[in-house]
């Protein structure tokens, strides 16, 4: 999707647009979920950045897909899949939990998402320290 000649911005921009117009092309029950996720990860996430990723909804951070959404209708399956790739930080012991089935998000699905994007984002590097004379 990425173009020569545009800035990183407007690449980010026609990324998120082509996320959007994917969401919007999907089926019911997905287009729901999809745009509910959507807003969720943009909202708890900002750093993560929209791409789509096999055609399906997908959010980045540093070029690498981190969280991906699979629409239901995609496979024909009972319900969609939310997944974390090798990406996310979800290493827990030696056996641990990176796709999940989703079928609505409530506010415990949005809580629990929110509690992972956490979890699997590395920790925002503090501000940097201000040099020179203190007042």
């Amino acid at each position: 999707m990425a173009k020569k000649g545009l800035t990183p911005e407007e690449r980010a921009r026609l990324e998120e647009e082509a996320v959007l117009e994917a969401i919007k092309a999907l089926p019911e029950p997905d287009r729901t979920l999809a745009e509910a996720l959507h807003r969720l990860v943009r909202l708890e996430a900002p750093g993560l950045a929209p791409r789509l990723w096999y055609g399906m909804p997908a959010y980045a951070l540093g070029g690498k897909v981190v969280l991906f959404f699979q629409p239901a209708s995609k496979f024909k399956t009972r319900y969609a899949t939310l997944g974390f790739t090798d990406a996310a930080r979800l290493d827990e012991g030696l056996l641990f939990p990176v796709a999940f089935g989703l079928k609505g998000l409530g506010p415990n699905e949005e809580e629990a998402l929110r509690a992972l994007l956490k979890k699997a984002l590395p920790e925002a590097p503090p501000p940097p320290r201000r040099s020179g004379p203190r007042g």
